[in-house]
């Protein structure tokens, strides 16, 4: 998975070996694009709708003293912002694949059904990890430990903060990512139809709470979840590791 080595002879350019080479950098180069987009006022009000979140409304508070409040919903341009991080989420499962979980199975020499299951659960132990502490850290600040009533009371939940509507659309960027990433990674047949139902679940749930207006009860599900499917893949990382490792 990730970025794969080049072999000596070079595939003929633009065919499948080497888009599948290449992917990490061909991927870069489109992020690029809409990154240089920002610095041309002709581009620039498109690719703001690449890059930046989108739908920001601002809210008055009352008070003298109190300063407006800056707010988020979704709509259809949300679409775009999950393209392009997206297209980020490739090439992090990239860096994450050839600077550290090859490395890996080069010093372990794992058998090919071993070495594959290593990498998932190498990338997704990653995802989970990283998801987890960062649901956990605006569970903190948004107060839903201190007021659980505040996942339901109120609903719909029409507007959210920039760190809400943030983790959602990176979310949905990384499970979007996993359907290029089964033809980047050669993803055998008979395991397409199980990863096409893994990832379909994941962004049914995801798209309903965004949609739906769930999102503080989604997050806390999410974290929830994410943690049990954490501790499942970093068990099944020290199983590969050494097979005495079974309690895990």
């Amino acid at each position: 998975m990730g970025i794969r080595k080049k072999s000596s002879k070079t595939p003929p350019v633009l065919s499948h070996e080497f888009i599948i080479q290449n992917h990490a950098d061909i991927v870069s180069c489109l992020a690029m694009l809409f990154l240089l987009g920002l610095m041309f006022e002709i581009t620039a009000k498109a690719a703001v709708m690449f890059v930046t979140l989108q739908y920001n409304v601002t809210i008055p508070v009352e008070g003298v003293l109190a300063e407006p409040v800056s707010l988020y919903h979704y709509g259809i341009k949300d679409v775009a912002t999950v393209f392009f991080y997206m297209l980020v989420a490739i090439i992090l499962h990239a860096v994450i694949q050839e600077y550290i979980l090859d490395k890996i199975n080069r010093r372990m020499h794992f058998s090919k059904t071993k070495h594959s299951k290593f990498n998932e659960s190498g990338q997704l132990s990653a995802f989970y990890f990283f998801s987890c502490v960062w649901g956990t850290s605006i569970i903190v600040s948004e107060n839903y430990l201190s007021d659980p009533t505040s996942l339901w009371k109120g609903y719909p939940h029409t507007y959210f903060p920039f760190q809400v509507k943030f983790f959602y659309i990176s979310q949905l960027a990384y499970w979007f990512h996993a359907f290029p990433e089964l033809y980047f990674q050669k993803t055998k047949k008979e395991d397409i139809p199980r990863q096409l139902l893994y990832v379909g679940l994941y962004l049914f749930h995801i798209i309903g709470a965004y949609v739906l207006n769930l999102t503080h009860l989604g997050l806390v599900l999410l974290v929830l979840h994410y943690f049990v499917e954490f501790l499942f893949h970093i068990s099944r990382l020290f199983y590969f590791s050494n097979e005495k490792y079974q309690k895990g």
